[in-house]
């Protein structure tokens, strides 16, 4: 099974996705099915996990949607407010729907590198493991330290390392990369956590090559593995720097080294185990 681990659907018009500018164009329009479609077909893909990117219950039932009326969405990654103790009843109905997988609290966006950690949002990880979905880990390498607190805490947790913490790929110096690597060694070395192979092109200055992604892939495979690692898109963010296809090619280049059967687990195998598509 081909799977794209990750990408979004969103219509600016819903009014909760704070984050994205208004000024920016390739972002701020409506994406839906018909749009990505094409770009899934030239591919040869058979499937995507369609993660949130706003934190509201409402665009989780959005997203729900969505997936039920394209069958190629065969899984969903929303938000519970983990703020709320009584969103616990709200996780426990969403996890009823046949495509709800898991979600994604927008820790990047929050203040407090600690947030996670706080008193009052472990409920959340404790529901999460009660009703077996899945967690995915959305940071920067500031994070690296606080995630591996957690992972440790909850190690029956089933985690997913979100665009490989978005290194700063863009103005990638020994010191930032060092920091990074042995984060991500850690992560990959004392927890049972996999990682997305995802959004390394958005993390680069425009222009990039494959080159200046080299060295993170290889460390993400290294330290992973191809049973841990699932290639995502993260469309329509990607397009940022790169359309479906150039990103696409671009991690196949990165891969090239590895046995079908390895190339294979990380363009969907590992995702499909992961999500139990």
């Amino acid at each position: 099974m081909r799977i794209d681990a990750h990408q979004h659907f969103w219509n600016p018009g819903r009014g909760d996705y704070g984050w994205m500018p208004e000024d920016e164009p390739t972002l701020f329009r409506a994406y839906g099915p018909d749009d990505l479609r094409p770009a899934l077909e030239a591919a040869g893909m058979e499937g995507t996990v369609l993660v949130q990117a706003a934190p509201t219950v409402e665009e989780t039932e959005y997203m729900l949607g969505i997936a039920d009326a394209a069958p190629f969405v065969r899984g969903v990654v929303g938000w519970v407010d983990f703020e709320r103790a009584d969103h616990a009843a709200v996780l426990k109905r969403l996890a009823g729907h046949p495509k709800f997988r898991g979600v994604r609290p927008m820790i990047q966006d929050l203040p407090d590198d600690d947030w996670m950690h706080r008193d009052d949002v472990q409920w959340g990880y404790r529901a999460v493991i009660e009703h077996d979905l899945t967690f995915d880990a959305l940071g920067f390498p500031r994070h690296l330290a606080p995630f591996l607190a957690l992972l440790k805490r909850y190690p029956e947790m089933r985690v997913v390392i979100d665009h490989c913490m978005k290194p700063d790929i863009a103005n990638h110096s020994p010191e930032r990369f060092a920091h990074w690597a042995e984060g991500m060694a850690r992560l990959a070395g004392e927890t049972g956590a996999y990682c997305k192979f995802s959004a390394l092109v958005t993390e680069a200055k425009p222009g990039w090559t494959v080159e200046d992604l080299r060295p993170y892939a290889a460390h993400v495979l290294s330290v992973f593995g191809p049973e841990r690692v699932m290639w995502g898109s993260d469309w329509p963010v990607c397009r940022l720097r790169a359309e479906y296809g150039e990103w696409r090619a671009a991690a196949e280049a990165l891969t090239a080294h590895l046995s079908a059967p390895d190339r294979a687990r990380v363009f969907g195998g590992t995702a499909a185990a992961f999500y139990r598509l």
